[in-house]
């Protein structure tokens, strides 16, 4: 028996993987490596290359390694690029995984965890975030993932699946052996890092008008071991279930409540541009070149998550510190990412 990480070559599925593993449990890695790293997989877990597309090679890895549970992880992440290929993200993020869902259904899994996103609220009314707050999502990337979550919502109802969406907001650092490389790299921890190195010339501050303490926009940064923590909180929970009710009343229907199934992981404090640059080069131990840039659309001033419902689930991030979240991404940095070599 094994749980199936879907997308578990990325960033966070390697290190979900890393965690899975480190809890004693089986590890089914699916990835087709368009954006993930062979090298990133954790050596404890079986590797299987697909997609989550294809029914029937889900079916045989359903079958050959009797899969109880699965995280899906498998979506892409561009904002900007969501919005020039919306087509593509709505296939990827929305449209492939119902086949996921399928195959869960004629195998008799009922627990999945989705890697949902803040990005889910567009524009926030107010903050700290709570999960019911409305979802009005401002890119296709946010669209795409409300519609998944959507989806779930209708299954749980009709078939008795039990989820549970985790709305990302800034996942960040690393851990001894794996950290964040993406290509195109659009995050501010890495991309601030990459100035520190020399890798590029300077980091781009989009905004200095913003209605904050310095003029520039403020995120949640959480560490991504706490963040890989909360994946295996959810689905403990959703094995402590009761059995799944029977199918509601057709004739009675009324829209899902998706905040019922949410759950928003943050560090609940916000750190503005300039706070992480600063911070950077402290950890650093140089000066960050910068280059102050316009307003791009859409930012938003302030996204800073409530995470009381996992809090109350048993949760305790353990790496909240700025500087303690930027230091382990830098360490690994300098002592993995140049030296990473294939996985056959």
């Amino acid at each position: 028996m094994a749980i199936l990480v879907t997308g578990g070559a990325g960033y966070i599925g390697s290190i979900v993987s890393e965690a899975l593993l480190e809890d004693g449990q089986a590890v089914v890695v699916l990835d087709n490596l368009s954006h993930g790293h062979a090298a990133a997989i954790p050596a404890g877990a079986k590797f299987v290359r697909g997609d989550v597309g294809d029914g029937e090679a889900l079916d045989a890895l359903f079958r050959q390694d009797r899969i109880t549970g699965v995280i899906h992880l498998a979506a892409y992440i561009e904002v900007g690029e969501s919005m020039r290929d919306p087509g593509k993200y709505l296939d990827n993020n929305f449209a492939r995984p119902l086949a996921l869902l399928a195959a869960m259904r004629r195998h008799g899994v009922r627990d999945f965890v989705l890697s949902s996103t803040a990005a889910v609220y567009g524009m926030p009314d107010a903050t700290p975030i709570e999960e019911n707050a409305p979802t009005r999502p401002i890119n296709a990337y946010g669209s795409s993932k409300l519609m998944l979550e959507t989806a779930l919502a209708w299954q749980t109802r009709s078939h008795g699946l039990r989820y549970a969406a985790l709305r990302y907001f800034n996942a960040a650092g690393a851990t001894a052996e794996r950290g964040e490389r993406h290509q195109p790299e659009s995050h501010l921890v890495p991309l601030v890092l990459e100035a520190a190195a020399g890798e590029r010339p300077e980091i781009a501050i989009f905004g200095q008008d913003y209605a904050t303490p310095d003029g520039t926009c403020i995120r949640d940064y959480i560490h991504v071991r706490d963040l890989a923590a909360a994946h295996l909180i959810a689905l403990r929970r959703l094995r402590e279930e009761p059995a799944p009710a029977p199918p509601e009343d057709a004739a009675a229907p009324s829209p899902p409540d998706l905040a019922a199934r949410a759950y928003n992981l943050g560090n609940g404090r916000g750190f503005s541009v300039r706070e992480v640059i600063a911070a950077a080069e402290r950890v650093c131990g140089k000066k960050i070149p910068v280059r102050l840039a316009p307003r791009r659309p859409g930012d938003a001033p302030r996204l800073v998550a409530a995470s009381a419902k996992m809090l109350a689930a048993g949760w305790r991030p353990q790496h909240t510190g700025l500087e303690e979240i930027i230091a382990s991404a830098w360490r690994w940095k300098r002592s993995h990412a140049a030296h990473e070599r294939p996985r056959s």
